[in-house]
């Protein structure tokens, strides 16, 4: 571990000089996958701490007594670890409003000091071993305190009953799962007969062993040198050399999936892999059902495990591998052509590092391009110590122990949220929580992104100029919907009496500008950019765990997010480019019509599942005046939340029904999330029954808590069809949102 500054804080969270070796930083790390990991039981929870510095999140513990005292926790702190917090209980709310203000008294608690609202998002359970074996085979030093929590959250998240851990954390037990958490886990320093590795490396070989590994997994156990590159399918750097008019030229593939490829596509290239270890050669036998000595592995390519291929291979994919291994490769592939790839696909990559100060876009990629650039650069170049650094803020420690976010947080997309909650109660105005919006407001204002990025032609991005990102300005990745929803929320707020206008007109009118390059040809709107290819491309979609992956797609929630957000802004600033906003909503509108299913709900992408996308869906239809009384579309969207609602009041939607495409219950019942998304469509439509609304409001009243909180129930999100991810602040944001409507669209209605 490095050295401590005034806090406690391990030296290699402190921001570097780019100019800066530190020669001394080599020779520590020569040794450090040959010595044993230093793990213990535990950590004590009330040593860790929330950084938050400006946004940027990061979980410190203080080792150190004098530092502890120094720097004390939080609420919030303590909130995340799970710790006992000290929230009064409150008067027992005798009307929606009042539940509104209980949930605020604990809400406004959560809020960090830059005005955020950070939380967990974690959920899929591939993301930390890219954190971890990419710290090993860089030879990162991991300190204690992680590994050792990093232990104790795979051990709370392996299967009860087969010991594996599956692609995410409600799922059931995979071979990408398993074969990556146990890695990490002897990474970290658990004992190979441990009997949560002797259960786990059993199940693993009844499933096939790492053979029957997904293509991501087989590739970081090829870096590792746990298995040789031949079982990994070809990912060619050339293909980025491709002019852009080919229909398949990566520029054209969806951001995170291009991303990913980049790396893996220069190691894949240079066949690299890390410097040959005992634990290394421990790891050939424990994770394969067969003799590694013996295992033919060009001929498990393809191999994998039934429940892993949630996408087999076309054979058009399949035809393109072969092509490539069996002709491409040997007969024209010539050195040049493939040192041309990788000099490109590396230049790729430090324009991702510089366009976001090494944080990358999320944590796939990220890991991957620290390889790429520890075996291009080495340890001490200012690249690879800063990816370091940036690797702990998408770390989160919680109860369980440490996990991975999805990216580097959720900080722009959650306030903006909670700052609508509070609109929607019609509380803005009210002195008791202008403490609270002003801090959100000037976090809004401190993160929205001012410029493009640089080379925006050139390294493919989308216009970004007055945008918001999901988490930071750092990550600098402006989504269409997150640009909307903090826009909204801006608007919201300045144009409240007492606010200031710290985002001036012009600020306003460039992420306008921006929301106007979301719209797809079919009227409806993406997420990072509009498709540059059609859907034909998942024939290529090579992740097989994975659906939709290859290109981007119209969803409802992206959509409704801009046209609520255009809608607004027309009415604030009717003559700014009043044509293509009048335009751009009707076009939209139409296409959320032709995305309506025959049941009559909305299929959700971002979140679970129907439920979601539905909330969103009426809110847009709504937006042009369309509701239960006088559209056909709106109709059908209440009746198909109507025919869901259970006997208790509450909506409960599983997660399986974002991989089958078909509503399924949850078995453990009624959802709060849920419920709120599902009565705040119905509001938004005008049902006319408002029996069914209050049964969901009264459900969701009972499920609070007496100090204002609501607990966490089953996981909220979902990316790609089958990877679910965690919104632990929708259980406030959303019950908010949904009980302040409540309140004052049917102010005089009883509820309890």
């Amino acid at each position: 571990m490095g050295k401590k500054d005034v806090t406690g804080a391990s030296s290699d969270t402190q921001p570097l000089e780019k100019s800066s070796t530190k020669k001394r930083l080599s020779s520590d790390l020569t040794d450090q996958s040959a010595k044993r990991q230093r793990i213990e039981e535990r950590t004590d929870h009330g040593r860790w701490r929330m950084r938050d510095d400006k946004g940027r999140q990061s979980w410190v513990y203080l080792e150190d007594d004098e530092a502890a005292k120094h720097w004390p926790q939080s609420f919030a702190d303590k909130y995340f670890l799970g710790l006992p917090v000290t929230a009064p209980e409150l008067p027992r709310p005798t009307n929606p409003l009042d539940a509104v203000r209980n949930g605020l008294e604990f809400f406004e608690k959560l809020q960090l000091p830059s005005g955020h609202w950070g939380c967990e998002y974690g959920g899929p359970m591939f993301l930390l071993p890219c954190i971890v074996i990419a710290w090993y085979v860089t030879k990162t030093p991991i300190p204690w305190y992680y590994a050792t929590e990093i232990k104790n959250y795979l051990f709370a998240r392996a299967n009860p009953e087969d010991g594996g851990w599956g692609l995410h954390i409600e799922g059931e037990t995979s071979v990408f799962g398993t074969s990556l958490n146990y890695t990490v886990l002897r990474i970290v320093g658990v004992d190979a007969d441990h009997p949560v590795m002797v259960k786990a490396r059993a199940t693993l070989h009844k499933m096939g062993g790492a053979t029957h590994a997904p293509h991501w997994a087989k590739w970081w156990l090829a870096v590792m040198g746990v298995a040789q590159w031949d079982i990994v399918n070809p990912t060619p750097p050339e293909l980025w050399l491709l002019p852009d008019w080919v229909p398949i030229a990566p520029w054209r593939w969806w951001i995170h999936i291009r991303q990913v490829f980049l790396p893996m596509s220069y190691l894949w290239s240079k066949r690299w892999q890390a410097e040959e270890t005992e634990l290394i050669r421990s790891l050939r036998h424990e994770l394969f059902a067969e003799d590694w000595a013996k295992i033919n592995w060009a001929s498990h390519r393809n191999t994998i495990n039934p429940r892993d291929n949630y996408h087999p291979k076309t054979w058009v994919l399949n035809t393109v591998n072969w092509c490539l291994v069996n002709i491409w490769n040997p007969v024209l592939r010539t050195r040049a052509i493939a040192q041309k790839g990788e000099e490109w696909a590396m230049k790729l990559i430090e324009m991702e590092n510089e366009n976001t100060d090494h944080a990358d876009l999320a944590t796939v990629s990220g890991p991957m391009n620290t390889v790429c650039l520890y075996v291009k650069e080495g340890p001490d170049s200012y690249a690879v110590r800063r990816h370091r650094e940036r690797a702990h803020e998408f770390l989160w420690m919680k109860d369980e122990g440490l996990l991975a976010n999805g990216t580097n947080g959720v900080q722009c997309w959650d306030t903006a949220f909670a700052i609508q909650a509070v609109m929607d109660a019609g509380l803005t105005e009210d002195p008791r929580w202008r403490p609270m919006l002003m801090k959100a407001l000037e976090f809004l204002d401190d993160q929205q992104i001012r410029e493009n990025v640089k080379d925006q032609d050139k390294c493919y991005r989308q216009q970004r100029k007055g945008g918001w990102a999901f988490s930071n300005k750092d990550q600098g990745y402006a989504v269409s919907d997150c640009v909307s929803e903090a826009l909204k929320s801006v608007i919201i707020l300045q144009k409240t009496p007492g606010f200031p206008t710290l985002i001036d007109d012009r600020r306003i009118f460039d992420a306008i500008d921006t929301l106007l390059t979301y719209q797809n040809p079919s009227g409806g709107c993406s997420s990072y950019e509009p498709p540059r290819a059609g859907t034909w491309m998942e024939v290529l979609n090579a992740a097989e765990v994975f659906g939709n992956i290859m290109v981007e797609y119209e969803y409802p929630e992206c959509t409704t997010a801009v046209v609520t957000a255009l809608s607004l802004f027309h009415k604030h600033w009717p003559e700014y480019r009043t044509k293509e906003i009048d335009r751009f909503i009707e076009r939209a509108v139409k296409w959320i019509k032709t995305a309506q299913k025959p049941h009559g709900g909305w299929y959700g992408s971002w979140g679970i599942c129907f439920t979601y996308a539905t909330m969103f869906a009426l809110e847009s239809l709504a937006s042009v005046g369309e509701t239960y009384k006088n559209s056909e579309y709106a109709k059908r969207g209440c009746e198909f939340l109507i025919s869901k609602q259970r006997e208790d009041g509450g909506w409960s939607e599983h997660y399986r029904a974002c991989e089958t495409g078909e509503y399924i219950e949850h078995p453990s019942g009624s959802q709060v999330v849920m419920t709120a998304w599902a009565v705040i469509a119905l509001m938004k439509a005008d049902y006319p029954n408002l029996e069914h609304i209050k049964r969901g409001i009264k459900l969701i009243m009972d499920r609070q808590q007496s100090n204002g909180e609501w607990l966490q129930e089953a996981i909220e999100g979902v990316f790609n069809k089958s990877c679910m991810i965690s919104y632990p602040n929708y259980k406030f944001t959303f019950t908010l949102k949904a009980l302040g409507m409540f309140a004052r669209k049917y102010p005089t209605e009883t509820v309890v």
